[in-house]
This record gives C-alpha cells, structure tokens and sequence, in this order.
C-alpha cells in the first residue's frame, strides 16, 4: 500500500462515509494535487466505481472502497470529503468509461448504417458483460435520484453527454437531406436514449439482450420513416 504523501498527511480523517465533512471549504476534487495523488485519487474512484457497479450506491462503504483500492482511512478523507463526494466523482468516471466504450461509432451516428453499428455495438457490450450490471449510470439513478439533488444533476449531466452526439449525428443527417426538414431530431435523440435504458433495464433483468434489441430496433424503425427515400 501506498505511503501518504505530505499533501495526504496534511488531511485529517473525516467522518464516515456517508456524512457530511463539517468545514469542509471546497470539494476535494477542485483542490490540486500531485502526479501521484491524482493517480492515488484515481485509484480510489476506480474502486469505488467497481464496488457501486456490483452492489450499488447504499451497500458500497469507506471500509470496502479503502481495502479494493489499499489506501488509508486519511487519504480517503484526504482526497473526498465524504460518500456523496466520492459517488459524484464515480458518476463522472462511469460516465467516461460509458462513452470511451462507445467511440468512435458514438461520435459517428450520421447515417443508418452507422445507427445499426450503434446498435450493434451497444447489445454486443451487453453479451461480453453476460447481461449483468445494466446501465453503470441508469443503476446509481435509480438509487439516488429521488433523494440526492447534487447527484441527480450530475446524472442529468450524464445523461446529456450521452444523448448530444446522438442528436448531433441525427441534425446531421437532417442537415445533409438524409431525413426530412421537418424532422424533430432532438425528440428522436431523446426517444433512442429511453429506448436504450429501458432496454438495458430488461436486458438486466432477464439476462437476454432481446429486449435491448427489441427496443432499438423500434426506434430506429420510426427514425427511417422521416427518411427522405
């Protein structure tokens, strides 16, 4: 296990996880920190993020989040000022991960071929993950967006980044004459990202990408009627 650095003995060890950290000026992520404290940060995130995924938000501790990344309780507290801190961090991470995951085709939907390469792509990650686990993001959602404000923005925020180059390939393909002038394409964007979490939801559920197939393969079908041939 790493030893703390002077920037993490400089942090006192907060409450636990879960608490607020009374004092506490700013959130730990707008502080600098070293090469190796962003890599000890990072560690920490990709723990928690693993222990989130699997247990979710309620069932994932400091205790379990310090032992999968082997920190200390003070560079825990060092580096997040408390579990909503740390869950915001993880949010983003999945966030990125979700999209890197994607690229380049996420980048890329201006045509239908390139759709049906989404499409596929999305219920070939589920297989690999054996249907398990669903959305890493849609899963933190349904635990905290009814009672934690400060995450559901930052899940909003997901959300948009992920719907924007969905709605950006299809304002292309408007643009180009692909599909009619008239064409809503941000109801359209909105409509494939529902599609795609209520089929993730299922998929989960059931342990079968049918529903996930099932639920793209309609929407992109509605999307093909505003073609302009």
């Amino acid at each position: 296990m790493d030893q703390p650095t002077v920037e993490e003995q400089s942090g006192r060890k907060g409450p636990a996880l879960g608490a607020g950290a009374a004092g506490e000026t700013a959130p730990a992520a707008a502080r600098k920190f070293t090469a190796k404290g962003r890599a000890t940060r990072s560690r920490i995130i990709s723990a928690a993020a693993e222990l989130v995924f699997a247990n979710g938000v309620a069932r994932t501790g400091m205790e379990d989040v310090q032992r999968q990344a082997g920190v200390s309780a003070s560079q825990m507290y060092h580096y997040f000022t408390d579990k909503d801190d740390l869950i915001r961090a993880v949010i983003a991470h999945q966030t990125d991960g979700i999209l890197a995951a994607q690229q380049p085709v996420l980048d890329e939907l201006d045509s239908f071929a390139a759709l049906d390469r989404w499409r596929d792509l999305l219920i070939d990650l589920q297989e690999q993950r054996n249907c398990v686990g669903g959305c890493p993001i849609g899963s933190i959602a349904a635990e905290l967006a009814d009672n934690d404000p400060r995450a559901r923005a930052d899940l909003v925020h997901s959300f948009e980044r992920w719907e924007a180059p969905i709605r950006a390939g299809l304002a292309r393909m408007r643009a180009r004459g692909d599909l009619r002038a008239d064409t809503d394409t941000d109801d359209l964007a909105l409509a494939l990202l529902a599609a795609l979490q209520g089929g993730l939801l299922l998929t989960q559920t059931r342990r079968d990408t049918a529903p996930l197939r099932t639920a793209l393969n309609a929407v992109l079908a509605h999307v093909r009627t505003y073609a302009t041939q």
